[in-house]
């Protein structure tokens, strides 16, 4: 006999009761299925994307790195160094979340892949625009990527932690309100039993 079987009483308010708490569990269990299947599939896409976009950001870095080793045989190591100086670095990325199934995940405002003139064209080439341009491309995949692995970790934990909730519904709460259902039900239809040959004893003896 189990715990629940020895702390309630078999009464049919208690059944009623033990019914609707069975019935909540069940349902909890199909939401955080749901749940946990969204999510799932929302860090499935991630994971895809950011796979796309780590073979573009090599890409990009050959490119990059072949236009400024051009520009280092064309221009002069010293020359490039000076210009790169004058360069400002990416410092305003703006980010924002939306929420899916409850997780907030990070959106991050693309940046500006615009070519402004941020340097002199006196003593530059085509070779330093073209450095340039690619490692600007670089540095917006990589903020994208930044934002897609910041975004897999938290789908990833909330994964982890719904489906240990589910489990708990699965495993536990779940079975225990069906044994606590099924000890009401048997010991009220026990009682019905002992008093149907109660009153039919009784009916018996009092025709006799």
């Amino acid at each position: 006999m189990t715990m629940d079987r020895l702390n309630i009483s078999p009464t049919k308010s208690n059944l009623i009761q033990a019914k609707n708490s069975l019935e909540l569990a069940k349902e909890g269990y199909e939401l955080l299925d749901q749940k946990r299947n969204v999510l799932i599939r929302e860090m499935m896409a991630k994971i895809d994307e950011a796979k796309k976009i780590q073979s573009e950001i090599n890409e990009y870095f050959y490119e990059a790195y072949q236009a400024l080793q051009v520009v280092d045989i064309t221009m002069g190591i010293g020359t490039v160094e000076e210009i790169a100086t004058g360069i400002d670095f990416i410092d305003d990325v703006k980010i924002k979340c939306y929420s899916v199934m409850g997780v907030e995940i990070p959106e991050v405002e693309p940046v500006s892949e615009k070519i402004e003139p941020r340097y002199s064209f006196f003593r530059t080439n085509l070779a330093l625009d073209r450095a340039f341009k690619n490692f600007t491309r670089v540095v917006s995949l990589i903020t994208r990527l930044a934002e897609i692995e910041t975004s897999v970790y938290r789908l990833a934990t909330a994964i982890k932690q719904t489906q240990k909730r589910a489990n708990a519904l699965d495993n536990i709460l779940i079975p225990r309100y069906e044994n606590t259902v099924k000890f009401i039900e048997d010991t009220l239809e026990e009682k019905e039993r002992e008093d149907f040959f109660r009153i039919k004893l009784v009916k018996k003896k009092k025709e006799t």
